[in-house]
């Protein structure tokens, strides 16, 4: 839809039976998250807080909580931006299918920024930080946080709308050494946008300029969260999707301010400039800890008349950027195969946090006059996967033949994993990378945006069967002991809590190399946990478990695994030690007098009765 505001939004959604009023006071002291989260786990409607303690500003939350909510938003354009996202990958496309596209070249062109200050919504009114909500989601959160923004930044060579990012970076309002009204802390990851323009203002040792919308259409915090091909604007996109071009004008400090937000932040960013961030209960289902980033000094806070805070709430998956994802998918769902040659499809499995976590589908065609062997192809397809973007930061990347089974989903976890299992060979397919980067929200690794990545590669016919139930006389000597069927093939086994590498490595070589190996008939990977019985519960859990609280070049290991020539091998089966490391960040917590007070409001006669 077209909408002007978040308030049009707001409103549509309402009319529709999409959004549900609060009406009581609501503290944003870890109550609105908690109300956030009960709805968003039972696909409740989007929230809208009226009264807030501390603050004279609504807020709106779960706007994206389900696909079919975000599609209700987006509904009159959706199939053209898809189109558009056709072209701008593939642009022949127009030639073979004229008029299925034509209206891209439109739609297009419709979107285009707008420079527009007259009568600019954005300039109603000015407030300060303090005065904004101060939401915190989480327990250990290092105090108030901006979880659904907009940050504006351009290039300091090619300054411009046209050439500039807009990312979603969270911000911290409040808390640690910040100076109250006049401080906040900007926190980006490898790999952002944001990060290349603070660099080159840096040489240049001049200021970074910063922008921070938050509200707007919708269609605007979903273009900050985009995975678009180099050369399409955030805000040619926002416009297209929006059904209403972005429209922006420059203050008189010659910040770029979004006419349609609901309210902007200005400030800037000086070089070597930084204070401690955080912690931050983050999407990884973890704690993302204290740490120096850039510090933005503010100078102006505008806001429309009427204004309406929007945020979200981020934890273990799945949240509402779970949501996110989905939509994302289904706009750009080819855009990255189309980018590599040979790839078929790639998934970042969002059980696993997302990042830790890719399934991969590739090609073999190296040696079509031989029978295909070994992984080749999808090597050069994995390489080019760890350099792309976003992608980068990936620890564990599987991937697959799609000749080897056509109609394989890289979204069923069970499925795709037991095809790998079935075919793949520890002591040849398994390839690391080791002192490399991955995502900054990722603790398991050896220090921030510091640890390993592996590639498990699997091609052919199936070689192996896969137990599907605990095999019979396996009993596991100690330090590990219970163990559980997680997936065919795959046994979960839980022992003594992890205490530093050294002392473990030793362990767990001893610990391998005393298993009887023919009661392991059937089982292919091994994972070490504190709990397996949780590890095991679900696939779900298992992903978790697995991929965010392992470090690849670390912690796997093998029956009867060896080293030759600085290369690995492992003749049985693998072993992959995730219990939680000292060094871990500590996993995101509730707390119940909260909890208490969300039933009192979904109670007879609150708001939420019948919601949750």
């Amino acid at each position: 839809m077209g909408y002007k505001s978040l308030a049009d939004c707001v409103a549509d959604l309402e009319q529709h039976g999409h959004l549900i009023r609060i009406k009581e006071e609501v503290d944003p002291y870890l109550e609105m998250a908690s109300i956030h989260m009960r709805v968003y786990d039972v696909g409740g409607p989007a929230i809208f807080f009226e009264r807030i303690k501390g603050s004279r500003f609504p807020a709106v939350s779960n706007l994206f909580g389900t696909l079919d909510r975000s599609k209700f938003m987006f509904r009159d354009s959706l199939a053209n931006v898809k189109k558009l996202v056709d072209v701008k990958m593939d642009p022949m496309s127009v030639v073979k299918k004229p008029f299925y596209y034509a209206g891209s070249a439109m739609t297009a062109l419709g979107a285009l920024p707008w420079k527009k200050k007259n009568n600019a919504p954005i300039l109603h009114s000015r407030t300060t930080i303090s005065e904004l909500p101060q939401i915190v989601n989480w327990p250990m959160d290092g105090g108030a946080f901006v979880t659904m923004p907009q940050v504006y930044t351009e290039d300091a060579d090619r300054p411009g709308i046209m050439n500039a990012n807009l990312g979603m970076y969270r911000i911290q309002l409040s808390g640690n050494d910040y100076i109250a009204d006049e401080e906040i802390g900007l926190h980006y990851q490898l790999h952002r946008g944001i990060g290349v323009h603070q660099t080159k203002a840096n040489a240049l040792g001049q200021p970074l300029k910063v922008s921070i919308f938050v509200g707007g259409p919708p269609s605007h915090p979903l273009s900050a969260v985009m995975p678009l091909p180099e050369g399409l604007s955030e805000t040619i996109f926002a416009g297209a999707l929006g059904n209403r071009r972005f429209r922006y004008f420059y203050d008189e400090e010659g910040f770029c301010i979004s006419s349609d937000a609901d309210f902007v932040i200005t400030g800037t960013v000086y070089p070597n400039e930084n204070k401690p961030e955080g912690p931050f209960g983050d999407h990884i289902g973890y704690y993302s800890l204290t740490h120096p980033f850039p510090l933005m000094k503010v100078h102006s806070v505008y806001h429309r008349k009427n204004p309406i805070w929007s945020f979200t709430v981020v934890g273990r998956p799945p949240q509402e950027d779970t949501s996110f994802g989905a939509l994302i998918h289904e706009i750009t769902g080819s855009a990255i195969p189309m980018e590599i040659n040979g790839l078929h499809a790639v998934h970042a499995v969002d059980a696993a946090g997302v990042h830790p976590l890719l399934f991969a589908i590739g090609s073999e065609r190296y040696t079509p006059y031989q029978q295909v062997e070994r992984p080749q192809e999808l090597l050069t397809i994995a390489n080019q996967i760890l350099g792309k973007n976003q992608l980068s930061l990936a620890k564990y990347l599987f991937i697959s033949s799609h000749e080897d089974n056509p109609t394989l989903d890289i979204h069923d976890v069970v499925s795709y994993l037991k095809h790998i299992l079935e075919r793949i060979e520890w002591d040849r397919d398994v390839h690391f990378h080791t002192n490399t980067t991955i995502d900054t929200l990722d603790y398991s690794g050896d220090g921030l945006n510091a640890g390993s990545k592996v590639v498990f590669a699997a091609v052919g016919l199936p070689k192996y069967a896969l137990a599907t139930e605990i095999p019979v006389g396996l009993d596991f000597p100690r330090p590990f002991g219970y163990a559980k069927l997680a997936l065919p093939g795959v046994v979960v086994v839980e022992g003594s809590a992890f205490e530093n590498y050294e002392s473990e490595q030793l362990k767990i070589d001893a610990w391998s190399k005393s298993i009887n190996a023919e009661t392991l008939d059937g089982v292919r990977l091994i994972v070490l946990a504190d709990d397996a019985a949780f590890t095991a519960d679900s696939p779900a859990n298992f992903v978790w478990v697995t991929f965010t609280r392992s470090n690849p070049s670390h912690d796997i290991y093998g029956v009867d695994a060896f080293t030759r020539f600085k290369h690995w091998g492992c003749n049985g089966p693998l072993i992959i030690d995730a219990r939680a490391k000292p060094h871990h960040a500590p996993a995101l917590i509730k707390d119940p007098e909260i909890e208490r007070r969300v039933d009192q409001l979904g109670a007879k006669g609150g708001s939420l009765h019948g919601v949750i």
